[in-house]
């Protein structure tokens, strides 16, 4: 049972749950500001559902692909992968799996929108900002983009469509980021400086 436990608790390191949970803060913020009150809660519950899904499934493939990196810093030789309490093909599987089982909730119970959207946010994040990371400081701004695209996730599923309400909610949420970003930027600058990682001008990569 405790190594059962152990697995458990590894999967839920792997999905990141509390940053998963002020995601889905945002989406539910997009969905109720959209629904204007019309909308079953039932479909509010989905969407998040979703969403969590997806957006765990990123998180998950994000480690996936920065466990190297994730090793040689403080902060995060501790995760699932560079601890060794998962093994690198699990941590893929699981990844791809509720990814693609969250998508399948947002075109069954929302629409295509909400969850191309959604989709959307999984491949900029996995495939181009994660990538980024160790090569351009510009990895932020992309970093911003899938960041921002929740509220717009919950505005589709609610009026199946993108009005300029959906941007202008994307548009707080981006430019939101970049404080917080660079305030953790500052703290843990010398870790992501041993990581490789560009995110400001003080975390250049060591030689």
């Amino acid at each position: 049972m405790a190594d059962v436990r152990g697995r458990l608790a590894a999967y839920a390191a792997l999905a990141k749950l509390r940053v998963a949970t002020l995601v889905l803060a945002t989406v539910a913020a997009g969905f109720v500001l959209g629904a204007r009150g019309s909308s079953h809660p039932s479909t509010l519950l989905l969407t998040l559902l979703g969403t969590g899904m997806v957006a765990s499934g990123a998180s998950a493939w994000n480690q996936y692909l920065e466990r190297r990196r994730d090793v040689l810093m403080r902060r995060t030789a501790g995760r699932p992968l560079p601890s060794g309490r998962l093994a690198p093909r699990e941590a893929a599987l699981f990844g791809a799996l509720i990814a693609f089982a969250g998508v399948a909730i947002l075109v069954v119970a929302t629409n295509l929108i909400a969850a191309g959207v959604a989709l959307l946010t999984f491949v900029l994040y996995v495939c181009v900002y994660t990538p980024l990371k160790p090569v351009t400081t510009l990895n932020t701004a992309v970093g911003a983009i899938p960041g921002a695209l929740p509220p717009v996730i919950g505005w589709a599923a609610a009026t199946g469509r993108l009005g300029i309400e959906a941007w202008a909610l994307f548009l707080i949420v981006f430019l939101w980021q970049f404080p917080h970003f660079l305030a953790i930027a500052w703290i843990y600058r010398e870790d992501y400086a041993r990581g490789g990682i560009r995110c400001c001008r003080w975390s250049t990569p060591m030689a």
